[in-house]
């Protein structure tokens, strides 16, 4: 699990701002470029960008500059982070409960 905390921190971390998530299920659809992105939030362009540069650094998102247009992709290896740890939080609660059924349903596993 420790493997996976940095970067997991810097993935929830982009994704706690409603302007990155936004940004993420546009991208979802397909690329875009950063001028068509941020029309659809009220923010100046330089403000928009740190949005953009964070979710490059968290490896959620991509982009190439083509001449004066710069494009965003999504980075969808960027999001298996968070599956794999959701994953392992799965199955550590399911180890859990199951520990709990037995030991409510089992006299057996009662402690004396």
């Amino acid at each position: 699990m420790a493997q996976y905390s940095a970067r997991l921190d810097d993935v929830f971390v982009a994704l706690a701002d409603p302007t990155r998530r936004g940004v993420i299920l546009r991208l979802g659809r397909g690329p875009a470029s950063v001028g068509d992105l941020a029309g659809d939030f009220p923010m100046t362009l330089p403000s928009f960008m740190k949005h953009v540069r964070t979710l490059e650094a968290a490896g959620l998102i991509r982009t190439a500059k083509s001449g004066r247009v710069r494009t965003c992709v999504l980075n969808r290896e960027g999001l298996d982070v968070i599956g794999d740890w959701l994953a392992e939080q799965h199955r550590v609660w399911e180890e859990r409960t199951d520990r709990l059924e037995r030991l409510v349903t089992d006299p057996e596993e009662r402690p004396t």
